[in-house]
């Protein structure tokens, strides 16, 4: 199995290393990443500058790593346009240190990375964690390889298009997987304004919303302490959803727990 993996955090941000050491025990894996953090550039693509790439050293051996002066949507464009050998059967991006969940994902680099791949014909996962101190990334890049057997051995469709979240607790905490939907709503923007002693100047807040999550939703799954897999080739492409069992939910949690060093 080929795997492309890129995040929004930065070329050296931990969940991409620890996603990595993960997948590579799946397949062959090559890295494709931003050399800076990208958050919340969601499918932006660069027209109107050159793209610069340097091949570094990986922090997981053997894995062949570029760094791109570019958005995490370049970055998977540039893998498929000019640095792979062959076509990647799989695109994982993450793992992100913060949730993305309900109409956050139009804003998500994470997401608009991982929407590159797919539409490039391949399955592709963008992976992310209710923590932002960096706490059960093992969790997360444990259950990404999971997908990725399942997606290699068809027990999921590999023309698929998956959003995952886990929320910031250990596997005994976690309830359950759920398969959910879009949350309609997560934050609203406002705007703040303040002045340098020079000019004034606009800063843009988001606000999360606080209301009870409809059931079924991926904030919905979150807060109640089980792991969200949303497809959003469904949600947002209009695509029919792919069969994904309970019990294949059932099966991949037990097999995450039983996967703890």
């Amino acid at each position: 199995m080929e795997i492309l993996v890129t995040n929004d955090d930065g070329i050296f941000a931990p969940g991409l290393w620890r996603l990595v050491k993960e997948l590579q025990k799946i397949g062959r894996v090559v890295v494709v990443a931003p050399d800076r953090e990208q958050s919340a550039l969601g499918t932006a693509v660069t027209l109107r500058q050159p793209l610069r790439v340097r091949k570094i050293r990986p922090l997981v051996a053997e894995v062949e790593t570029y760094s791109v002066e570019g958005t995490p949507a370049d970055s998977i464009i540039l893998g498929f346009g000019k640095l792979l050998k062959n076509k990647a059967d799989l695109v994982v991006s993450g793992i992100n240190s913060g949730p993305n969940l309900g109409d956050d994902v139009l804003i998500s680099g994470t997401v608009g990375a991982a929407l590159q791949g797919y539409l490039r014909g391949s399955a592709a996962l963008a992976i992310s964690i209710d923590s932002l101190d960096n706490l059960y990334l093992d969790n997360a890049a444990r259950l990404a390889a999971l997908l990725a057997e399942k997606i290699a051995g068809n027990a999921i469709p590999a023309n698929i298009f998956l959003n995952v979240n886990l929320p910031g607790l250990s596997l005994e905490e976690t309830k359950g997987i759920k398969i959910t939907r879009l949350a309609s709503r997560s934050h609203i923007d406002t705007v703040e304004e303040g002045h340098d002693g020079r000019k004034a100047y606009y800063w843009l807040v988001r606000q999360k919303i606080n209301k009870d999550p409809e059931e079924g939703t991926d904030i919905h799954a979150i807060e109640g302490g089980d792991i969200s897999i949303t497809p959003l080739h469904t949600e947002i492409l209009n695509k029919p959803s792919p069969r994904i069992p309970d019990s294949l939910c059932s099966e991949l949690l037990k097999e995450l727990r039983k996967s703890q060093p």
